[in-house]
């Protein structure tokens, strides 16, 4: 062990964490034997209902001479939003990266990425993690994946601090098989969303890859990505695929947990989940249209087809219009795209096969989760809203959200 991992160890220990991998409710996951007997699929999925996809890159009131300055996700209206949810195929729609709104690549790693078609990518922010090697990895895998670490420039410093970097001649910084991606100037004032950047918008962070796998910072993987391809995507001719929440279906569940493990301030949780009962969204059910509504987002396969990329577009605009439990906006995105997003939702117990997970090196919390008062972000408390993301929580919604009553929930358990 080098001295910077016996560093951390003690940081760790100091902190009362210890850091021992967590056991999860697992199953065997139906795999090919063999990596190299894998055989790639020669082209793309064809695109059948959005052909040509398209983004806003000009923040139109920053553009028109308004002293708001640019935001990474658009000022993006009601009507905008209502638009972005009919398909056809051409369309153009809000995807973050607005032009002079922040989270800019090095020179160094753009031109590393274009040669990335095939991508294992994860992501730490504001320091809650250091990189953890993959194991049962090919040597086809590792000549045919580029392994990439987005991450900002304080998770950047502690992982210098706490293991060996690795510089290149050309500059690029690595930390065994991951490339480290420097996401500088972070758009948003809570880390949670900036992390939500690299996970949900990875085809426009690295827009040559064709296939990605995105798995959280905190996790060990410790399966081949090639047999991930196939049991996830190939095998059942899948364009996505996610796993299943191991406790909740319903966004109604999730919501209700999420404020009572603070994970963001009830009353804006409690709005954000009006909205979506208001625009029709139901309490998921046996027997309807989606295994769960409620996905584990902490493992997303994907092939980057334009559907496939229209989701991502819809759903982190969800995020970047409310709060950044993403949990919360999955199943509305698919509920609104009516049946015409095709994906593979598998098993909660495959999905805990996939890794080891880790503990954070500390937990994160910020003011804004405590609040269980609307009046409290009033005053001296409307410090704690956010300036550049969640707008939509505060932009006058055009309708009676007054008469709204949010679906009961049944607590079947205490899991978040």
């Amino acid at each position: 062990m080098c001295n910077k991992d016996s560093k951390l160890l003690t940081i760790l220990g100091r902190s009362g964490i210890v850091p021992q991998p967590q056991p999860q409710h697992r199953c065997p996951i139906p795999l090919a034997n063999d990596p190299d007997k894998i055989v790639i699929p020669k082209g793309r999925t064809p695109d059948k209902i959005v052909k040509d996809l398209s983004y806003v890159m000009e923040d139109e009131l920053w553009n028109n001479g308004s002293k708001t300055s640019a935001l990474f996700g658009g000022h993006q209206n009601w009507s905008h939003r209502v638009e972005s949810f009919k398909l056809n195929s051409t369309m153009k729609v809000h995807c973050g990266f607005i032009r002079n709104s922040g989270a800019e690549m090095a020179r160094s790693d753009i031109k590393y990425v274009k040669k990335c078609t095939f991508v294992v990518a994860s992501g730490i922010f504001d320091g809650y993690d250091i990189p953890h090697q993959p194991s049962n990895i090919s040597r086809r895998s590792k000549k045919l994946f580029c392994f990439l670490m987005v991450v900002d420039e304080i998770s950047l410093k502690f992982i210098k601090e706490n293991v060996t970097v690795r510089q290149d001649d050309d500059g690029g910084k690595w930390v065994g098989i991951w490339r480290l991606v420097l996401l500088k100037n972070p758009p948003y004032d809570e880390p949670r969303r900036n992390g939500k950047i690299p996970k949900i918008l990875l085809h426009r962070l690295f827009p040559q890859a064709q296939y990605s796998i995105w798995i959280d910072g905190k996790m060990e993987l410790i399966v081949d990505p090639l047999l991930m391809l196939e049991r996830y995507l190939w095998r059942g001719k899948y364009t996505y695929a996610i796993a299943q929440h191991k406790h909740h279906h319903s966004i109604y569940e999730e919501a209700d947990a999420n404020k009572r493990r603070k994970r963001y301030a009830r009353p804006l949780i409690d709005l954000h989940m009006k909205i979506y009962r208001y625009e029709g969204m139901e309490s998921w059910s046996p027997g309807g249209k989606t295994i769960s509504d409620v996905p584990e987002g902490a493992i997303i396969v994907r092939e980057h087809t334009a559907m496939s990329n229209l989701f991502s577009c819809l759903w982190f605009n969800e995020v970047d219009l409310f709060t950044p439990r993403d949990q919360l906006s999955f199943g509305y995105v698919v509920y609104r795209l009516g049946g015409s997003f095709n994906f593979h939702m598998f098993p909660n117990c495959e999905y805990n096969s996939l890794f080891v997970l880790h503990p954070h090196t500390r937990e994160h919390s910020s003011a804004v989760e405590w609040v269980k008062n609307i009046s409290e972000l009033d005053g001296k408390g409307s410090r704690m809203k956010e300036s550049r993301g969640g707008l939509g929580l505060w932009t006058p919604y055009p309708g009676n959200l007054d008469s709204v009553v949010l679906p009961s929930v049944a607590r079947t358990s205490k899991a978040g």
